[in-house]
This record gives C-alpha cells, sequence and structure tokens, in this order.
C-alpha cells in the first residue's frame, strides 16, 4: 500500500530525522536518490546538458546537490537562480566544485531551450499557489525537454493536488521520505508524471496515520470475500437493485451485471425493467412490488437510471428505511433527504460523480474538480456516509479518522455510458458480501478500474467492464 502524509507530518519527521544526524546528511541523501533518479531517465549521463530551475529553498538545494553529481559524471550542468542572492549557499559551491556553472534567471531561456534534462527546483512542498510569471517563462522554455520535479511539481498544492494556477508538467516527479497526498489526486497527479519515492529514513518519525493511501493488489487480494465449503447464496450475498425506468432499463441490466459478476449469491430485482433484466439475466430474482417486498437481502443498490418520478422517491425512501447497507448513485442522490441518510445505523455508500457531487454540496463543478479531496471528505462528513468520488482519480471517504482511499486503477476508457452503473452494482455485492463500506467502495473501484485496463487502449462498452470482471477478480485473487 502507498501512502501520502500531509505537509505537517512529514516536516516534523524532518526536523525530528535531523536532529539525530550530522548536518546536511538528509539533504544529500535527497540529493543522491534525485541524482540517481535523473541518470535514469538519462541513460547516458556523460555529455547531456542538464539545466536545474533553483528557487530559494532547501528544493533549489537538493537540485543543486544533485546537479554536482550530475556532473562529476560528465554532464554539462547549468543553474538557473531564480533568486540568487538566496540560493542555497552549499549546493551552490559544491555544484561550481564539479564543473558546473550558475546564471541568473534573466540568461536561463536559451540554457532551458538546449537542455536534454531539467530538474524543477523552484519550490517545496510549502508552497502555495501557481507559479510566478518568471518562474512560469522558464518553465515554458524548456518545453521538449525532460522534467524531473524535486518532490512535487511546483505550482500545485501538496496536501490537497489542487493547482491554482500555472504548474509545472513533470515527466517523473522524485519525492523524499514519503509520498505527498497531492501526487496523488489530480489535478497535481497529471503534473507529476511518473513517481519515484525516494527512502531518506524518515519512516519511523512519520507520526501518526497518513493523509491518503492507494491499495496494491495484494491488499485487495486480502480483502476479496470468498465462499466457504458451507456457503449457500445469503452466505455469499444476496443484493438487490432498484434501477432502471421505462426511459432508461439499461441502467438495471448493467448493475445487475456488476452485482452478478462481483460474486454476489443472488440478485434480487426491484423495478419497472424486469423484463429487459430476466432477458438478460435469467437468474435474476425479479419483483414488481416495493423493494421491501422483494424479498431477503443483505445490501441494497438502488438509483441508477431511476428517474425523478414519486414512484422512484417512494422506493428510495423504501430502501433506505431498511436495516442492510445501502448503496446510493445517480438518480437517486438527486432525491436524498439529508436527515434521513444520517439517520440510518447501517451503512451507507453514496457515489457520486463531481457534477452530482457538487449538487450534494452545492458547490460548482468546476470547484469540486478542482478540489477533489476536500469534495470527498465533505461528502462523507455531511451526511455521515461513506462516499466515493467518481472521477479521473476516484477517491473513497467515510468521514471517520482514517486516510482518504485512492483507487490507482482509474483510466479515462471509464468514461462511457453505463460505467458507474456497473461499479455501483459490483460494489452492492461486496457490501452483501459482508464488506465495510470504505472496503467495499475501494475494491469495487479498484476492480472496475482494472477491468477496463485489461481491456487495452480501445473504445470500450460499460458490458465489456461488467464481463471482464470475473476475469480480473481471478487475477486479484491469485496475486
Amino acid at each position: 500500500m502507498r501512502t501520502g502524509y500531509s505537509v505537517e507530518t512529514v516536516r516534523a519527521a524532518e526536523r525530528a530525522l535531523m536532529d539525530e544526524l550530522p548536518e546536511g546528511a538528509l539533504m544529500q541523501r535527497a540529493a543522491a536518490g534525485l541524482a540517481a533518479a535523473c541518470a535514469d531517465l538519462l541513460g547516458k549521463v556523460y555529455g547531456a546538458r542538464v539545466a536545474l530551475l533553483v528557487g530559494s529553498g532547501d528544493n533549489g538545494g537538493d537540485a543543486l546537490y544533485a546537479g554536482a553529481r550530475l556532473a562529476r559524471r560528465g554532464a554539462g550542468v547549468t543553474a538557473v537562480l531564480l533568486a540568487p542572492e538566496r540560493a542555497h549557499g552549499g549546493g551552490l559551491a559544491a555544484l561550481r566544485a564539479a564543473g558546473g556553472r550558475a546564471v541568473p534567471a534573466g540568461a536561463g531561456e536559451p540554457v532551458l531551450r538546449r537542455a536534454d534534462l531539467v530538474v524543477d527546483g523552484i519550490v517545496g512542498i510549502g508552497g502555495r499557489g501557481g507559479l510566478r510569471p518568471e518562474a512560469e517563462a522558464l518553465v515554458e522554455a524548456a518545453e521538449g525537454a525532460l522534467v524531473v520535479a524535486v518532490d512535487l511539481p511546483s505550482g500545485v498544492d501538496a496536501d490537497t493536488g489542487e493547482v491554482r494556477g500555472a504548474a509545472v508538467r513533470a515527466d517523473a516527479t522524485v519525492t523524499f521520505g514519503a509520498y505527498k497526498p497531492g501526487l496523488f489526486i489530480d489535478p497535481a497527479r497529471e503534473h507529476a508524471g511518473a513517481l519515484r519515492l525516494v527512502d531518506i529514513g524518515l519512516g519511523p518519525f512519520l507520526d501518526g496515520p497518513p493523509a491518503v493511501e492507494a491499495l496494491h493488489h495484494s491488499d485487495v487480494a486480502e480483502m476479496l470475500p470468498f465462499p466457504e465449503p458451507e456457503s449457500d447464496k445469503y452466505r455469499r450475498g444476496v443484493v438487490g437493485i432498484v434501477a432502471g425506468s421505462a426511459r432508461y432499463p439499461g441502467a438495471a441490466v448493467l448493475a445487475v451485471a456488476g452485482a452478478l459478476q462481483g460474486g454476489a449469491g443472488a440478485v434480487r430485482y426491484a423495478g419497472p425493467a424486469a423484463d429487459a433484466v430476466i432477458a438478460r439475466f435469467p437468474e435474476t430474482l425479479v419483483t414488481a412490488g416495493p423493494p421491501s417486498k422483494a424479498g431477503r437481502v443483505q445490501a441494497w443498490v438502488v438509483g441508477p437510471g431511476l428517474g425523478d418520478e414519486a414512484e422512484a422517491r417512494r422506493a428510495l425512501e423504501d430502501v433506505l428505511a431498511q436495516d442492510v447497507p445501502v448503496l446510493v448513485d445517480a438518480d437517486g442522490l438527486r432525491l436524498l433527504d439529508t436527515a434521513a441518510v444520517r439517520a440510518r445505523t447501517a451503512a451507507t455508500v453514496l457515489t457520486p460523480h463531481a457534477g452530482e457531487a457538487a449538487a450534494l454540496l452545492g458547490l460548482s463543478r468546476e470547484k469540486v474538480e478542482a478540489g477533489r479531496l476536500s469534495a470527498v471528505r465533505a461528502l462523507a462528513d455531511r451526511f455521515g456516509v461513506t462516499a466515493l468520488l467518481k472521477g479521473s482519480t476516484t477517491l473513497i471517504a467515510d468521514g471517520k479518522d482514517t486516510p482518504v482511499r485512492v483507487n490507482p486503477t482509474g483510466t479515462p476508457w471509464l468514461a462511457t455510458a453505463g460505467s458507474g452503473d456497473v461499479l455501483s452494482g459490483l460494489t452492492g455485492s461486496l457490501l452483501a458480501a459482508g464488506l465495510p463500506g470504505r472496503e467495499a467502495a475501494s475494491v469495487g473501484a479498484y476492480l472496475h478500474g482494472l477491468a477496463a485496463r485489461t481491456l487495452g487502449a480501445a473504445p470500450i462498452t460499460s458490458m465489456d467492464v461488467a464481463a471482464e470482471l470475473r476475469g480480473v477478480w481471478r487475477d486479484v485473487a491469485r496475486g
């Protein structure tokens, strides 16, 4: 599992570690890791042209010491100093002693245009807001070179992943001691490129839980529910689906597909699309009555394609009144009553995309997309639920003192009609199997994204993704 720690936690750990090390040792560890990563990207260091964008903080010092190491291996290294009078003295001296040179920002553009590799050491993890105009112009001059960010791309927020102006777009980010939350979360994630973590010894000094975490295959494999020898369909989990309408019968079919491929022991369907569901999945148990009359279930999924008529509202109220886990998606989100959700004692999972989250929070869609981490936390807190915010980086929060989960398997190919319906059914089947809301949402998002990735870089349909779920489940279980 990859974990991301807040700037405050990282800073405290650095101070504690520096108290136990000789002066400058921590920066030398960081510089050694940064230089190694740059060498790997260059392939051949000797004769390469390397430009360092150097600000006034410790990130600039890391870049200068790393540049000195590359210069000693035969690279031509030039530091472009954005604040010459405040550049790290020791790092600048080391670079010059190794044969490197330094120029002021005003002379930097020709250097950057000729560079094979540019190291972004403009601002560190404490930076806020976008790049200043002078720095932005220098970054634009580096277009065409490989760009390596020191700790995180300058101009992005380390804690939130927000980008509030011009920012560096790196091919790779070399981060020290611990991942920072923003490196996992869009829009900052798109600026970070490939991530490389350099161990500088912070681990024992990182106090408290991480702010975010991203699951690995092995983490998901441990959470997968497996039937035991004495299992029957109820022990495996029966999930109820309330979805679809005369206008959107396909939403019901897709939600049922996700539930069946997600390992449910049985699926009960209550709604107006029974004929379409049975035609595709004859094993589904259907009812024409209200959800509470459908029979025994361990969890409900309600909302995909439901519409906003009075009958849809009654169905949602019926489901929320039952003392089993409930997942609410799509149209169900528009009909939610906050008090009714907060009054529930069983688990509730909400799965909005950015537009739906914006409506629930009373914000603009643009604000939700720009601040995804704060939005998912706000959803979980306001409704007292597990919130799964779909999008370029899917996030899961439960409003407790637990890290926000970041799904690492997402792909733009999932931006297709009905994709969320499949995810809802899949996650509902995991709730019915007994997984808590946070785990069901995390595993569901992981498998859903992995299924789309397995299909490759080609147009896909949501039913393609549903059909692939069985295979990726097997692959994850096998490790």
